[in-house]
């Protein structure tokens, strides 16, 4: 039998996460004052789970939660989805070196899991989502910008107070590595 892409527990983190990224950016999104701009709690689960799932399960998470809250809204805005999904990958891609699972999340850490955050959304929010929007749909370039740097720099900190605080708790819970000793 060939090597399996994804394990249960990533199949089934998928779809929990997917079912709180939809459920916190449908009914528990703050208004920012920009349109179609909301201060999101959802980024920072989909954080969390990319970074302790990987890539797959982050751009997945990202696609699907954003695609089934956009579907309740009326329609689909695929350059926010592919936007949303990208960021989950980018997370995803530096899952090892946050050492969660590992229990060994400390400070430094904490600096790299939010400096990766912080740049991912910089390419998600300030590149790619106004890029597409440009592209897609045509929008108005200042308004596109605008809504991708409020949108990101939302997100970026929702990530480094509630993404922090969770994944610090997580990695609590976890065992550390060598920490168990045959008495």
């Amino acid at each position: 039998m060939g090597k399996k892409i994804l394990s249960v527990r990533t199949v089934v983190a998928i779809g929990i996460g997917s079912a709180l990224v939809f459920v916190l950016m449908r009914f528990v999104a703050i208004p920012s004052g920009v349109p179609n701009t909301n201060l999101n709690l959802a980024s920072a689960i989909l954080t969390v789970f990319g970074a302790l799932f990987g890539p797959i399960a982050g751009f997945l998470i990202g696609f699907i939660g954003h695609t089934l809250t956009d579907l309740t809204w009326g329609g689909v805005w695929w350059s926010w989805v592919i936007a949303d999904a990208l960021y989950g990958l980018l997370i995803g891609l530096f899952w090892k070196l946050y050492k969660i699972e590992e229990g060994e999340f400390g400070l430094k850490n904490c600096l790299v899991f939010n400096a990766i955050q912080i740049a991912a959304n910089i390419i998600a929010w300030f590149g790619v989502a106004p890029a597409l929007d440009i592209l897609i749909y045509q929008e108005p370039a200042n308004k596109v910008f605008l809504q991708g740097l409020v949108a990101g720099g939302l997100n970026a900190a929702v990530v480094l107070i509630l993404g922090s605080i969770l994944t610090f708790g997580y990695a609590k819970t976890r065992v550390k590595a060598g920490s168990l000793r045959a008495e």
